[in-house]
């Protein structure tokens, strides 16, 4: 979306909520910056007005250029969106009107481009006390996997690492799924773990989670007896053969 759609929609206020699906950290550090980057470009540009002011208006005159685009015009411009602009800073920087949600994976990097981005986030004076962790992997797996449990490990220390740094955010765990959200009623689903924080469906050293992982050993044996069988024809075939 570009910057003069965002500036008419926060000038405007036609919806009760606007959400700004941003890029990256980088290219959102620029974005947030450039209003008051452009605000002060605009206001050394007016403070100019009194040196060539005169200037700008020969030069009008001598390209045979109308009203609008004479000076008065031009200033005038200029200053109704240095306007809109301080108004939009004034908005991002309202905690009541605008709040920034982080969104990472339990991993170094995304950490600390979170960490950076919160940082950069309070010198620009924009409210952040929501941090949202996806893609992360719950034990909640009756079959134990090697790697699942080397990525649950890995995760688990930068968990840790997030509450440790943002005590005081409110951090939302959203759960690794095996397959995408996709329509609208699986985002209607996904949705209530924002709410309702999202907990393992089993508990590790239960009776349930044994007769979990019993009952799924039984099913993996039921789907390798067929093939066990055919495997063994299949070698008989070829003992006979020879």
């Amino acid at each position: 979306m570009s910057l003069a759609e965002m500036l008419k929609l926060v000038q405007t206020m036609d919806y009760s909520c606007i959400v700004f699906d941003t890029a990256p950290t980088g290219h959102t550090l620029r974005l947030l910056q450039f209003p008051s980057t452009l605000e002060k470009g605009l206001a050394k540009i007016m403070s100019l007005k009194s040196r060539f002011g005169g200037l700008l208006g020969q030069m009008t005159r001598l390209f045979g250029l109308g009203d609008e685009f004479g000076e008065d015009a031009i200033l005038g411009k200029l200053e109704g969106m240095k306007e809109v602009i301080q108004q939009v800073n004034q908005q991002f920087k309202d905690p009541d009107l605008t709040t920034f949600v982080c969104v990472c994976i339990p991993e170094f990097l995304s950490l600390y481009e979170t960490e950076r981005l919160v940082q950069e986030l309070t010198k620009f004076e924009i409210d952040t006390h929501n941090i949202i962790i996806n893609q992360v992997i719950f034990d909640e797996e009756v079959i134990q996997s090697k790697l699942l449990k080397a990525r649950m490990r890995m995760q688990q220390k930068y968990l840790d690492q997030f509450y440790m740094l943002y005590d005081d955010f409110n951090i939302t765990k959203l759960p690794l799924l095996p397959q995408e959200v996709c329509g609208v009623e699986a985002l209607k689903a996904f949705s209530h773990n924002f709410v309702t924080p999202y907990k393992s469906s089993i508990t590790r050293g239960t009776i349930e989670e044994l007769e979990l992982r019993v009952s799924a050993l039984n099913e993996q044996l039921k789907d390798a007896e067929p093939e066990l069988e055919r495997l063994r024809k299949g070698k008989q075939k070829i003992d006979e053969a020879i």
